[in-house]
């Protein structure tokens, strides 16, 4: 029997561009009820996923997208424990995360600090000068801190390499890691960890594959996590979760994901990256997640939560 899809849109509004690769404010997704299970759609077309559109045309249909799969998946395990009553997010313990800094200013970095987070991942890849000035800047005045660092693959190999022997050796001492600093290239990925004494994290080619990485990042919204976690296991590399910058419900499923890889694999998964509802303009689903802190909190309610919420969106049904 097929199951009954509906649908309803959302936009998030980004207080300020979020990544390297794009210039939008604004975002959009769908929430999606299957049968009595809810997931979060939410591509991102500048990082490799298929538009909104396609990704529902898809869902309609052969439902080829890893993305489109993931969601499924998702709204399978939220309704599993609706149908039962079982709240999954207040009986897991689910780990701490990093604060993620896709703009450069030092009131964003002030308030992180003053909240408790103890690792800030900076997103660069923009502006390669300004973007190093800031951090040498920020790292001088709070040595305590460590830093990870986001290129989303903008930069060559050369220019990344540039980047990091550029920043004083102090400094590049307190990088838990250095996230997709440029298209994964096995040799050319050793040859940059070898020369700049960095550990690479690879997260849009995260697969078994991927040997020159110490860490793996996983994104539950297009990745299997558990297959991912046991090839890092099998290579002793690090993983860390992170959600996809999309709806609260998505942030809440990735948020389980790496709660559970923390049971199966015990001491595998790092700090993570499940907080980043502040990059958006608030909104009742951002508001139940509090404020911004290393320590997830639930939204509350069964399954993945927001039961109130989801109850009274206008859904259409996905004909």
């Amino acid at each position: 029997m097929a199951e009954e899809l509906w649908f309803w849109k959302y936009e998030l509004t980004a207080r300020q561009p979020v990544n390297a690769t794009t210039t939008r404010r604004t975002y959009r997704g769908v929430l999606l009820r299957v049968d009595d299970g809810f997931a979060c759609l939410h591509p991102w077309p500048e990082l490799g996923d298929p538009t909104l559109e396609k990704c529902l045309a898809d869902l309609r249909g052969a439902r080829r997208w890893p993305i489109v799969r993931r969601a499924l998946r998702c709204a399978q395990e939220d309704a599993n424990a609706r149908f039962i009553g079982d709240e999954l997010l207040d009986e897991i313990d689910v780990p701490d995360s990093h604060a993620t800094l896709p703009w450069h200013d030092e009131r964003i970095v002030e308030s992180a600090i003053s909240k408790g987070f103890a690792q800030l991942k900076m997103k660069v890849g923009r502006n390669l000068a300004a973007e190093s000035a800031f951090l040498v800047e920020m790292a001088e005045k709070h040595p305590t801190i460590r830093w990870r660092l986001d290129f989303n693959e903008v930069p060559t190999a050369e220019e990344a390499k540039a980047f990091l022997l550029g920043l004083p050796e102090s400094l590049r001492g307190r990088l838990d890691f250095v996230e997709d600093p440029c298209p994964y290239v096995e040799e050319v990925w050793k040859d940059l960890g070898r020369a700049t004494r960095t550990i690479l994290a690879v997260d849009r080619e995260a697969a078994p594959r991927c040997s020159a990485a110490g860490v793996m990042v996983i994104k539950p919204a297009v990745d299997e996590p558990w297959l991912l976690a046991e090839a890092a296991a099998g290579r002793g590399q690090q993983v860390v979760v992170t959600s996809y910058m999309e709806h609260p419900l998505g942030q809440c499923f990735a948020a389980w994901e790496a709660a559970k890889l923390n049971v199966q694999f015990p001491g595998l998964v790092g700090i993570c990256g499940l907080q980043t509802h502040h990059l958006f303009t608030p909104c009742d689903f951002s508001e139940r997640l509090g404020r911004w802190s290393p320590h997830f909190k639930s939204p509350g309610g069964t399954g993945l939560g927001f039961d109130d919420l989801l109850e009274r969106l206008p859904w259409k049904r996905l004909d």
